[in-house]
């Protein structure tokens, strides 16, 4: 594979918190437009992974890089290729979805341009709640608003952390569709979820974490269910 080819590239990458081991020793590389699932059980280190690479934590060790840029000494140009949502949403309550939309495009914007915050909350299916207060939002509707977040930046990486959670079928949807979209707009895509069977019929290919460690990687049609993993506990030395 031809390095211009390559979205992101991860080497040895290792993070502690505290005494405890969330990446152990891990190793990939995700082509370019290509719509990967992060999977794995609970703890095995997939959020860890995905906010290592959006430079949102350091990496104890080994490195990243993302379009070429290295996640350690160049986060500002990661930054801005990188689009992170996680599973904090950072709203502003007290203000509408309109108003969080317009505050976050004057820093991804501040020449003007970008993705219009009209079109998007009605592409997160928000538009007749524009100018409610999102203090008055279900926790699927922050979800749907921390969604046109992120499609705000219009990054050519987007890392999506459990982009299901908190969501009603109808989200369930939704979130299907913008991956699709995404997809056939070549951007290149790292989800971290639990759904297998829903992420196994969208991605390319899939990714399976346990105890830090890549355990598995294929073609996501091909993944193996996550508890069928096993590794022995263990810090790299």
């Amino acid at each position: 594979m031809a390095v211009d080819s390559v979205a992101v590239e991860a080497s040895g990458l290792c993070r502690r918190y505290g005494r405890r081991w969330a990446l152990v020793d891990v190793s990939l590389r995700v082509p370019l437009a290509t719509v990967v699932m992060v999977t794995g059980r609970n703890g095995s280190g997939k959020s860890t992974l995905l906010r290592v690479l959006a430079t949102a934590i350091r990496a104890d060790r080994g490195g990243a890089r993302v379009l070429g840029y290295d996640c350690r000494t160049q986060r500002d140009a990661v930054r801005r290729s990188v689009a992170l949502l996680g599973h904090y949403s950072y709203l502003y309550e007290a203000l509408t979805p309109l108003d969080n939309l317009a505050i976050a495009a004057r820093f991804l914007w501040p020449r003007g341009g970008g993705p219009s915050p009209r079109a998007l909350l009605e592409e997160v299916g928000l538009a007749d709640r524009a100018d409610d207060p999102v203090s008055t939002f279900s926790a699927g509707m922050r979800k749907r608003l921390s969604l046109a977040r992120t499609l705000l930046q219009d990054a050519p990486v987007v890392l999506l952390d459990e982009p299901y959670g908190q969501l009603d079928p109808p989200g369930f949807r939704l979130v299907d569709g913008l991956l699709g979209r995404l997809k056939q707009s070549g951007r290149t895509v790292l989800m971290a979820t639990h759904l297998l069977e829903r992420g196994s019929a969208i991605c390319d290919q899939a990714v399976v974490l346990e105890q830090g460690r890549l355990v598995w990687s294929g073609p996501a049609a091909q993944v193996p269910e996550a508890s069928s993993a096993a590794l022995p506990a263990g810090a790299p030395r």
